[in-house]
């Protein structure tokens, strides 16, 4: 079970009374107090609303995109969390009940935020270029493995059509050797050999591998790039993994490969290929 799934507890549905149609600060706070974080190590400080998206099938409600800011354990932590409000009725999980449909899986926030598009994330196309992709990947992720290299393509074959930004998500959980592989191509990334980058999705190495001393001699043998234990345990690289991972955060993404295309979720992943000339 995640550190998340321990936070949080599912509650179905609520009935409070609410100042208008969206709650208030303190409302929020208190309802997330009350039903949706019931672990009393957990301080609530504050719910920040990320976005309110109106969404046609679901008439009359408001999907609230928020980042629940907690203190756990002497720790400052963001808990990405969807609230669902209808008038007096408010719910973090809303269902259709006669075809399964969770709409949490559905929707997630716009980028709105200039800052995804800085040049540290641009790693193939022109800054100016008609389209921008927004990838949140791992390079052992199987999905990430099928999924990528034909996006890498697209972008190398169009560099006036898209603009690809890619940040690092290495999910520990599954592959906690993906820790140093996205350190290593942060690095190479910056030392301008994205040869590197495209070259990780094909490297065959065991998931739960955490040694440096065997994983860096792999990286060299695959990639024929050379990093060393200093670099990757470097802080200024541990930071900017840090930073792909609030980034994360702020979008509600889970889960990899994540796609954005002109600052929407491409849920499907593959709406490039519409845009391509």
């Amino acid at each position: 079970m995640s550190l998340m799934s321990k936070l949080l507890t599912a509650t179905l549905i609520a009935s409070v009374s609410l100042s208008a149609a969206v709650p208030t600060q303190e409302e929020l706070v208190k309802y997330v107090k009350k039903h949706v974080i019931k672990n009393r190590a957990v301080k609530v400080n504050s719910v920040e609303i990320i976005e309110n998206k109106k969404v046609d099938e679901l008439k009359g409600w408001d999907v609230l995109l928020t980042n629940v800011h907690i203190k756990f354990n002497d720790k400052d932590m963001e808990v990405p969390q969807y609230i669902f409000v209808n008038g007096d009725i408010i719910t973090p999980v809303l269902m259709n009940y006669k075809n399964g449909k969770n709409y949490q899986n559905d929707i997630r926030p716009d980028i709105k935020d200039d800052k995804f598009y800085d040049d540290a994330h641009l790693l193939m196309g022109n800054k100016d270029a008609k389209h921008k992709i927004v990838v949140f990947s791992d390079p052992m992720c199987p999905f990430c493995q099928e999924i990528m290299p034909e996006i890498f393509k697209a972008v190398k074959e169009n560099p006036k059509t898209f603009a690809l930004y890619y940040y690092h998500l290495p999910l520990l959980r599954l592959h906690p050797v993906s820790d140093a592989l996205t350190k290593a191509m942060h690095i190479a990334q910056h030392k301008g050999k994205v040869d590197v980058v495209e070259k990780m999705y094909s490297m065959k190495i065991a998931f739960k591998e955490t040694n440096l001393d065997k994983i860096i001699p792999e990286i060299k043998k695959h990639t024929g790039f050379v990093v060393t234990k200093k670099e990757i345990e470097a802080k200024e690289v541990k930071e900017a993994m840090e930073h792909d991972s609030k980034m994360s955060t702020k979008l509600m993404i889970t889960g990899t490969p994540t796609v954005y295309i002109d600052g929407k979720w491409d849920k499907k992943r593959d709406g490039y290929k519409k845009l391509i000339p």
